[in-house]
């Protein structure tokens, strides 16, 4: 019997521990871009699938943003026909909106891939991303000031999101495709130096692995991990701490005073978002403001909030006023 290569058997197990528990029968949708990343996490879909009863379609999105992306789809397409593929598509999206292109061609991604997965009866949507991936993404997290939910990185499973590759290096999903015979494609704007993950994976990481050795991407992955363990236990603290925290007019304060900061400022966030502040919008800045309206109240006004909401502090509550009337 041929012994499967180290990087294929790897990636493969990865994703078999991902698909762990699924009911036979249940459709898995793969999101692929033709990268290595991607493109190895859907080889070792096709081969595991049928091995563990479930559907396996994949899905590949169009942005339209360069040259000859739709031939490259297209033929992305014809390969995963002939793996065993079924659904296949090609989701071709417009890439507008806010928080620039990334962010723009991010929000356009996720919404196909979330409509494709509603539109096949898909459970879960697996996506590439890599153990180097994560660690990029604690690095922009530290490099914004972000708390411990920005440094948690990307959680493993969000919703139908499956993320089986977050403890496999990059390295891996090359070496899986070059023993299978595929051949990714290198997509230019992960070595364009304007984009800021461009930068931190062409340069940053680069430079903290040569000053601090190779294991400090898996070190930065475990970080996330573990933050993430923690963020989820806070945040279901959090949760039945807002539930306490309710009254008919808004939040109490006198509640709101005896939670711990970490709990406080959890339950504020969310409440912030039901009044609809937006979550690219709203900033620490925001959150700390709600919070001296209980911890250092001293007569203050209001706290305008992105979106339009506005909250005071009136007899011992937290009530959202109209910013108009102000």
């Amino acid at each position: 019997m041929a012994r499967i290569p180290a990087a294929v058997a790897t990636v493969r197990q990865a994703v078999r521990v991902a698909l762990a528990g699924l009911p036979r029968g249940t459709r898995v949708l793969v999101a692929c871009s033709g990268g290595a990343d991607s493109l190895a996490l859907a080889a070792a879909s096709a081969f595991l699938a049928p091995r563990l009863g479930l559907e396996a379609g994949l899905v590949t999105v169009d942005h339209r943003l360069q040259e000859g992306s739709a031939e490259r789809a297209a033929r992305l397409a014809g390969w995963a026909r002939v793996a065993g593929f079924d659904p296949v598509e090609v989701a071709m999206v417009e890439v507008t909106g806010p928080g620039g292109p990334e962010a723009a061609a991010r929000s356009a991604r996720y919404a196909a891939l979330d409509e494709a997965a509603v539109r096949h009866r898909a459970a879960v949507v697996l996506l590439g991303h890599t153990m180097d991936d994560q660690a990029e993404t604690v690095l922009l997290a530290l490099a914004r000031g972000a708390g411990p939910r920005g440094l948690a990185g990307m959680p493993v499973r969000r919703g139908r999101l499956l993320r089986p590759l977050l403890t496999v290096a990059r390295a891996d999903t090359r070496k899986a495709c070059a023993s299978l015979g595929l051949s990714p494609w290198e997509d230019p704007h992960n070595t364009d130096p304007a984009y800021a993950r461009s930068r931190v994976r062409g340069q940053a990481l680069p430079a903290l692995v040569a000053a601090l050795g190779p294991a400090v991407v898996d070190n930065l992955a475990r970080t996330a991990a573990l933050l993430g363990a923690d963020t989820a236990a806070l945040d279901a603290l959090a949760a039945e701490a807002l539930a306490t925290a309710r009254t008919e007019r808004g939040l109490s304060v006198a509640t709101l005073a005896a939670l711990g900061p970490a709990v406080r400022g959890r339950v504020l966030h969310t409440w912030a978002r039901e009044l609809g502040a937006r979550g690219g919008a709203l900033s620490h800045r925001h959150v700390a403001a709600l919070e001296a309206l209980v911890v250092d109240w001293h007569g203050q006004g209001a706290t305008h909030l992105p979106g339009g909401a506005a909250v005071a502090r009136r007899h011992g509550v937290l009530v959202r006023v109209d910013p108009d009337s102000l």
